[in-house]
């Protein structure tokens, strides 16, 4: 099975062991694509939701994707530890609002869908513990916007976002990857690492010292992804 993952930054993708050292085998559209193992094509598409769709599309019209994985570090709504894994178990976009023409808030127009599902969550949660790692699963919110309560003003929009989707995460582009897969009709999975808090004081100080997030994800994502490609989906 052909497997395409999908980081935002290049410092997510470079967690992988030995990916530092690679070169890109091809550019399209200024993203660089690399093979990281047979069958397993990863690239930065940039961070965004438009960045984010548009190397999805690429990895799977181009690529012959059967599957995509989603992988980076999040912001939390709620008090996991830093460095803690996540799997979505659906995304929601906070900032899609067409409720002007009745439409419930988040609902995503063309495909009328509020959540997009990624595949066998609890599944994926089993195959991490057998790799020796604890997930838990969860909503994440996607949008384009750095969430952050460090103001008045962004603390109200991060408190509408938690109140209104529930989200145990918050981040930038995985509700545009689960989009493209959902058209394309190829499964989608997510596996996030807890990096910052929205709520607890000193966040930013916290976002900018993600080390440890990056490596909890960069030392079991790669492992995970092979036993991805043994499933049958």
């Amino acid at each position: 099975m052909k497997i395409g993952m999908q980081f935002a930054m290049p410092v997510e993708l470079h967690a992988l062991p030995g990916a530092k050292d690679l070169e890109p085998f091809e550019t399209i559209s200024g993203v660089p694509f690399y093979e990281i193992a047979p069958g397993i094509t990863a690239c930065a598409g940039g961070i965004s939701k438009v960045n984010a769709a548009m190397a999805a599309e690429i990895l799977i019209l181009r690529y012959g994707a059967e599957l995509v994985v989603s992988a980076g570090v999040a912001g939390c709504m709620t008090d996991l530890p830093t460095g803690s894994l996540v799997v979505p178990s659906e995304f929601v976009q906070h900032d899609v609002d067409t409720t002007a023409l009745g439409d419930p808030v988040g609902m995503v127009s063309t495909v009328n869908r509020l959540a997009f599902p990624t595949w066998k969550p609890e599944r994926c949660v089993e195959i991490l513990r057998n790799l020796g790692t604890e997930a838990v699963t969860g909503r994440t919110a996607t949008g384009d916007w750095f969430a952050t309560a460090s103001e008045e003003r962004t603390a109200r929009r991060a408190e509408w976002i938690r109140d209104t989707f529930h989200p145990l995460l918050v981040e930038m582009e995985g509700c545009a990857v689960a989009q493209v897969c959902y058209r394309n009709e190829v499964p989608f999975v997510a596996l996030k690492s807890v990096s910052d808090h929205l709520f607890r004081e000193g966040q930013m100080e916290e976002y900018f010292d993600f080390g440890a997030a990056i490596a909890n994800l960069g030392r079991v994502l790669l492992p995970f992804v092979k036993e991805l490609q043994k499933e049958a989906l």
